[in-house]
């Protein structure tokens, strides 16, 4: 798929210029890892595990800077995981559902994938809550330069800014969105700006350009620099955002940007920041903020906390696009969408998914206190996520791509070298905080197998209650119930088969409408689905019409237009006349050996209860639904 496909706008939106494309990109993409320097270089020499900063360690942790950069962002992600897109959508969901489909050689494998990739999801709403916790206190932590007096409001500060961007997620992110690009653009240029005076005044720090320098920093510190590799990984935190968000942008605009701005910036903070501790070691108690002279400290601290909050922004929003996919695909219950803007499908907004990470981060930063000690609860949960993507690339580019092995095995024995690498060293952070977002990944990805696995058993309950329509069909003819003018939905979740809401209205009314519409919703593994493609209607005689809905993953299905589709394919539907009948499940526990465990039946029916209603999901107008209760064991 090229790029222009990936890139093209929705029918009727005019194309952004690839200008525009690359600053909004800019804006959204790279915020994470364009805030990595207010704390990495500081980690490595300062933090839990910090080393002395003598020049040869120095120049031996900017040398593993570099080639972290250069092999999992330059190499990994952009130029080899960026193709494995999904109909131009990207992300671990997205990668994921490449290794579901049937054309796998190796379909056995296939659960254990997917399980993995879920996993990896998950784990992304732990680094949704420590993002910004670490982001925003590394940058309000710069009041200390100005003066020590100021330490304590730094954590008033932050939790007051933090609550504050969540408050206004609801909002959506399409006004103030226009101006994260420019404002990012002004970062990125301070940072190389605070950079290069120091590189120009101190050029022997260049030698980190070479390789053997970080290899010989491990060789030279043995244990204690590859536990440093912990901290040299924050500097490729935000990576994921790249892929996640290809399905934005595409993959020519990420490219130029990276290639030709973003990493020329970062490399020149990093490296001067690397050349300031050569000549003043002292300053690697907060390295970045010492680049600043004291007239520029207020404003790059006022630029720092905007650029740390855009971070944050881009983290949380992909935290409600994450929910939405799951949702669509069946590994979460239906919960409350709210679209913030009409002409981006990707604005969304998961009031649920909002709280609950407002009180986690909130709450990281009251137990944390520091951006240090957070940063010492960062990394595992990423590095986990990396380490997944490259063995479900490995799947895709054999399976999929059919790329040769000879090429494709140096090439991820390469990535899975420095991805375990980077895991191992992360995992001697688990005492000291990074058990959270392990735990937090854990607990989401046990509701989803739970969720997933009382779906079928529901499914097929309802199986067992209801029966295939022709049998139905030969049933009423024999004994044909009164029928009623009128228009009827009735939804189900197995097209083949009569809906048991149907079923019941017949058995307790004794009446059927003239005509009847059986709607089934079948979610794609692709991100949309043509408007042409959407809708297919067969006429079943009897008045009786099966209409199945298909979406894609990315996509909230809305039963207007649907309607309007339906209109198209030559189905007269008027919604404002249709009764929807919907048939609520009364979930109780059961026994047997196609049951649930007790406790895990109990938290799914406990999900099942406060899931949203299909009604109000759907949009259906609340005046013209009829609900019928239908007990069922699981």
């Amino acid at each position: 798929m090229t790029d222009r496909k990936k890139t093209a706008a929705a029918p009727g939106i005019k194309p952004q210029p690839l200008a525009a494309l690359s600053l909004a990109a800019l804006g959204v993409v790279f915020g994470d890892i364009g805030t990595s320097p207010l704390y990495a270089i500081r980690e490595c020499f300062h933090g839990e595990y910090g080393i002395v900063p003598t020049p040869d360690n120095v120049i031996g942790v900017l040398s593993l800077m570099f080639w972290a950069l250069t092999i999992i962002v330059s190499l990994k992600y952009l130029t080899f995981i960026l193709k494995a897109d999904n109909r131009g959508e990207g992300g671990v969901i997205a990668l994921t559902s490449l290794v579901r489909p049937r054309g796998l050689k190796n379909p056995a494998g296939r659960p254990l994938l997917v399980a993995f990739g879920l996993f990896a999801a998950c784990l992304l709403y732990g680094d949704g809550m420590i993002t910004p916790s670490i982001s925003v206190l590394s940058a309000i932590e710069g009041l200390k330069v100005l003066s020590p007096a100021f330490a304590p409001l730094v954590i008033p500060l932050t939790i007051v800014i933090l609550v504050l961007l969540f408050f206004f997620q609801s909002r959506g992110t399409a006004r103030v969105g226009a101006l994260f690009g420019p404002i990012i653009l002004v970062w990125f240029t301070t940072l190389a700006l605070l950079g290069i005076g120091h590189i120009i005044a101190t050029p022997r720090i260049l030698g980190a350009l070479l390789p053997w320098h970080g290899i010989a920093f491990l060789a030279r510190n043995h244990l204690h620099g590859f536990l440093v590799l912990g901290a040299v990984f924050l500097v490729v935190t935000g990576a994921e955002a790249l892929y996640a968000d290809l399905g934005h942008f595409g993959t020519r605009p990420i490219r130029l940007v990276w290639f030709f701005f973003v990493l020329p910036t970062l490399l020149c903070n990093y490296f001067g920041q690397g050349a300031l501790l050569l000549g003043n070691p002292a300053a690697a108690a907060d390295p970045f903020f010492a680049l600043v002279p004291g007239w520029g400290v207020i404003p790059v601290l006022v630029l720092a906390t905007a650029a740390t909050i855009i971070a944050s922004q881009a983290v949380i929003s992909g935290a409600f696009s994450l929910t939405r996919q799951a949702i669509q695909l069946g590994y979460l219950p239906r919960m409350r969408i709210v679209h913030t803007a009409a002409r981006h499908m990707g604005q969304v907004y998961v009031p649920l998914v909002n709280w609950i990470l407002m009180v986690c981060t909130v709450s990281l930063v009251l137990g944390f206190q520091s951006s240090s000690r957070l940063a010492a609860a960062y990394g595992v949960a990423v590095t986990s996520t990396m380490l997944i993507s490259t063995i479900l690339f490995y799947v895709v580019a054999c399976e999929k791509w059919h790329w040769r092995k000879s090429l494709v095995i140096p090439l991820c024995a390469l990535f899975l070298v420095v991805d375990i690498s980077f895991f191992l060293a992360n995992i001697s952070k688990i005492l000291h905080g990074a058990w959270f977002p392990l735990v937090i990944g854990a607990f989401i990805f046990a509701l989803m197998m739970i969720w997933r696995r009382g779906r079928k058993l529901t499914r097929a309950g309802i199986h067992s209650l209801t029966m295939p329509f022709p049998a139905f069909q030969e049933r009423i003819e024999a004994q044909p119930p009164q029928r009623v003018k009128g228009q009827a939905v009735f939804m189900t979740g197995a097209p083949d088969q009569v809906p048991i809401a149907l079923l019941h209205n017949l058995k307790h009314n004794k009446i059927l409408h003239s005509e009847i519409a059986l709607l089934h919703f079948d979610t794609e593994e692709l991100p949309r689905v043509p408007n042409d493609q959407k809708v297919t209607v067969e006429k079943l005689g009897g008045g009786f019409y099966r209409v199945t809905a298909a979406y894609g993953f990315m996509e909230r299905p809305h039963i207007d237009n649907l309607f309007s589709l339906l209109r198209e394919k030559g189905l007269e539907f008027e919604l404002d006349e249709v009764a929807f009948f919907l048939g609520r499940l009364k979930l109780m526990t059961g026994a047997g050996p196609r049951k649930m465990p007790g406790w895990q039946a109990r938290v799914f029916i406990f999900l099942a209860r406060n899931e949203l209603d299909a009604a109000s999901y759907f949009d259906v107008p609340v005046s013209q639904v009829v609900d019928l209760g239908v007990p069922l064991e699981i």
